[in-house]
């Protein structure tokens, strides 16, 4: 091992061969294992301090380096960042906060040459960066585009995939992983296009999608996760995106699948274990061009939309975006040019969010390139959708990709944006502002339970750094709804507002990433309340529930046959009211949530009812409609307000 000086600072001459025989382990850097040597190095800031640890180097031009960082010590050594290739040629840089007095360990491994070098070590002054990474290996199989609990113990695992192999790796927390490789029968399709996950038979363990070139093979899970039997049709599916949903809320879990050349399919569960292939009816454009399905509710009804990315471009059929109503009564009907959304540009994916936090989703429709036009941020106002990109971020934002999805990476309460190889942080007023990082795109969880959301990419996991931000995540487990609550509405009520996410099975284009619903809480101490609104249209809420860790909320209703339940009543008065408006009847408990729609059907206020009197001084003068949701029950009235 090769100690540098206590304080290494500023250029490194290094030309004796990588040739240390302490291999750096765990790999911070990208591209795994086979290095057989290494040079250490130690660095102990005086202060506070950005540093930039860099070969980019005119005398190393056609070098190939790697490099790995850690503090801890040999005996417990933690990744704090790495790089392999981020510089010009194979050579390698990274730049991440230190502090005072903290010891770094510094690794050059012969991953690729063993050839001498030089570096430099830039001290700056420290760096705000509202989300940082850093990276660590992990010894992964196949096909790996999957993170997700799949022994139910609330820990997102990671999946992958081959042929004859599905390889686990089960999370231990904060320690780390255990790999579990099941070897199956041999699957006639593999997932070289999406794969998806979801317990479609209901024994409490996570079935897998294959997505393929030519077909659609299902790997359905013994309860252990310990075994898995392959079930693969005969049809012809040019495969894109797949995802897991209840389609016709009967409380069984189905399957759809773009088809890139023709309708789409679905597999309609049955519940005692059948799949019935249906093709047609859910984009029927005869030429295809199906790409990114995501399976969301957009109008706030309880009942799951869907919508498609198109890609081919040009002005023709198989080019435009698809939103697909659900009726609530089976049936589905096309209505992306009546909300604003029958757009051309090509997109091969889309993130829903609510962005601005006022009640309902809205959408990033990300270009995977400029040729039909670029991204597009478009604003739910209810009764359509209204393009605010100008002004954005999103105007100016140069990056390309096919995955965009939305999760919250800082944990401030906003929905941040990942794609084009940068992350776009939410500011909280429907801007973003651009921050680049390098997970690159891939699946999404919290892989070392620390509350904050990780990004995997190949073999590399990239672990989020954190902050002092507070979190919940809400894990659902459905009854009469399906086992994983896929098509759930869960909404948290604290300080900062109500936050909403939907429980979906396929995010992104290819991915699949944690079912759990995550929120940031910022400097939240506490959540007021979680609601969840289930398929079967159930509802639990959950008042004051602790933060910082996993809630669970298993779907319920109240069995209790002593004293027989009143119908809901709800009286409103004055009405027309002024700045205060009062309820009275049978409409829940103190604390049960409301939400005021606007005409158009637009949430426009919301929260907890507290002494039967709601402040309505915010509300525009006209008609409104108020909701209260308790122990399973929706009753609403309209109001009107001077």
């Amino acid at each position: 091992m090769c100690h540098g000086p206590a304080h290494l600072v500023g250029y490194v001459h290094c030309d004796t061969a990588v040739n240390g025989t302490d291999v750096p382990f765990p790999f911070c850097a990208q591209n795994g294992a086979g290095a057989t040597a290494a040079e250490w190095y130690t660095y102990t800031p005086s202060q506070d301090h950005s540093i930039t640890i860099t070969t980019d180097l005119a005398t190393n031009v056609g070098d190939d380096t790697r490099f790995h960082v850690y503090t801890g010590g040999c005996t417990g050594l933690v990744c704090v960042a790495g790089d392999d290739d981020s510089g010009a040629g194979n050579l390698s840089v990274a730049t991440f906060n230190v502090m005072q007095g903290t010891t770094y360990w510094i690794a050059f491994d012969n991953r690729w040459s063993s050839t001498g070098f030089d570096f430099q070590l830039i001290e700056q002054p420290p760096v705000f960066v509202p989300v940082s990474f850093h990276q660590q290996s992990i010894g992964l199989l196949g096909y790996a585009n999957c993170v997700v609990d799949m022994n139910d113990d609330q820990l997102d695992d990671v999946v992958g995939v081959g042929r004859t192999l599905i390889n686990i790796n089960h999370q231990q927390g904060l320690g780390g992983f255990v790999a579990h490789d099941v070897t199956t029968d041999s699957a006639d399709f593999i997932p070289t296009w999406s794969l998806c996950a979801g317990d479609l038979d209901g024994n409490g363990a996570n079935d897998l999608l294959y997505a393929g070139g030519s077909g659609v093979t299902f790997m359905m899970s013994d309860p252990d996760a310990t075994a898995f039997t392959e079930v693969s049709g005969p049809e012809y599916v040019f495969c894109q995106r797949s995802n897991m949903v209840d389609i016709n809320s009967d409380g069984n879990l189905d399957a759809f699948v773009c088809h890139d050349v023709d309708p789409n399919v679905y597999y309609m569960n049955d519940g005692n274990g059948n799949l019935t292939f249906i093709q047609g009816g859910l984009g029927d454009t005869p030429d295809g061009g199906n790409y990114g399905s995501i399976w969301i509710d957009y109008d706030n009804d309880h009942d799951v939309d869907l919508f498609i990315a198109k890609c081919r471009g040009g002005m023709v059929a198989a080019a435009v975006d698809q939103l697909h109503r659900n009726n609530g009564d089976g049936t589905f009907t096309e209505v992306a040019a009546l909300m604003n959304l029958a757009d051309y540009q090509q997109s091969w994916s889309a993130a829903w969010a609510d962005y601005d936090n006022d009640g309902d989703l809205d959408i990033l429709i990300g270009a995977s390139s400029f040729t039909n036009g670029g991204h597009k941020l478009m604003r739910n106002d209810g009764s359509t959708f209204t393009n605010i990109t100008p002004g954005s971020g999103f105007d100016t934002f140069t990056g390309t990709t096919n995955e965009w999805t939305t999760h919250d990476f800082n944990n401030d309460g906003y929905a941040d944006v990942l794609g084009g190889g940068d992350m776009m942080m939410n500011n909280g007023d429907l801007t973003f502002t651009q921050v680049n990082v390098d997970p690159g795109n891939g699946p999404i969880g919290d892989l070392n339970n620390d509350g904050f959301l990780d990004v995997l990419n190949g073999t590399t996991m990239h672990l989020n750094d954190g902050n002092d931000n507070n979190w919940l995540r809400v894990h659902t487990v459905g009854t009469v709804s399906n086992k994983n609550g896929i098509g759930a509405r869960v909404e948290v009520t604290s300080a900062l507002g109500t936050q909403i996410r939907d429980i979906k099975s396929g995010d992104g284009f290819r991915h699949m990433s944690s079912l759990m619903a995550h929120f940031g809480l910022g400097a939240d101490t506490q959540v007021d309340q979680v609601t969840v609104y289930w398929p079967s249209g159930l509802v639990n809420v959950v008042q004051n529930p602790s933060i910082n860790g996993v809630l669970t909320v298993e779907e319920s209703i109240s069995t209790a046959v002593s004293e027989p339940v009143a119908a809901p009543s709800l009286t409103l008065y004055p009405n027309p009211a002024e700045d205060h408006l009062y309820l009275q009847g049978n409409f829940g408990p103190a604390g049960a949530v409301f939400s005021v729609l606007d005409i158009a059907g637009k949430r426009v206020l919301g929260g907890a009812i507290m002494n039967d009197r709601l402040d309505i001084s915010t509300l525009s003068a006209g008609t409104s409609v108020l909701r209260i949701a308790a122990q399973g029950r929706t009753v609403q009235q309209r109001f009107s307000k001077r």
